[in-house]
């Protein structure tokens, strides 16, 4: 019989409380959704994406990682390794001016997340297009693995979260 891993027990584990939100609180709108095996490195991904409700400005994203790695120490019992999976939060959104923008950005998410999770903010555009905005990927990852005993921070993590796309809608 399979035996679910510490990265299936979490993804299981978002997407309950994100469906949740989506179909029961309707206070978000999933907008994508995936779930990736890389055969070449045997690592997963598992991504979710959702917007709030009444929103186009922001798209934010949870992003679940494990790799060989992770997964090996985890089914082998590695006397010492602590099983779990890499966890990265993301928003996406344009912006106009960017230095401006990207200082409320940082200063926003500071407010909210704290100095242990350091926003990184990379900015793209098509070269030879003429457009007034860039897009920015906001990306929060956190330096610890996570696994079953986090949990049940999901709820409140994913509550930062919409406040941080509330906030953000209004930068």
């Amino acid at each position: 019989m399979f035996h679910p891993t510490v990265f299936d027990n979490v993804k299981y584990a978002f997407e309950n409380q994100i469906y949740d939100l989506d179909n029961l609180d309707g206070i978000i709108e999933v907008t994508d959704r995936a779930d990736l095996l890389d055969l070449a490195l045997m690592s997963r991904e598992f991504r979710v994406s959702f917007k709030l409700k009444d929103s186009e400005k922001v798209t934010s994203q949870v992003v679940l990682l494990s790799s060989i790695k992770d997964l090996g120490d985890e089914i082998l019992e590695v006397p010492g390794a602590s099983p779990g999976c890499t966890l990265l939060l993301r928003f996406y959104m344009e912006v106009e001016d960017e230095s401006d923008q990207c200082e409320d950005i940082q200063n926003t998410l500071f407010a909210i997340w704290g100095p242990d999770l350091q926003p990184i903010q990379t900015l793209s555009f098509i070269y030879e297009q003429e457009q007034e905005t860039c897009n920015n990927t906001i990306e929060l990852k956190f330096k610890r693995q996570i696994n079953e005993d986090q949990m049940e921070d999901i709820p409140e993590l994913l509550k930062h979260m919409i406040q941080s796309a509330e906030e953000l809608e209004t930068l």
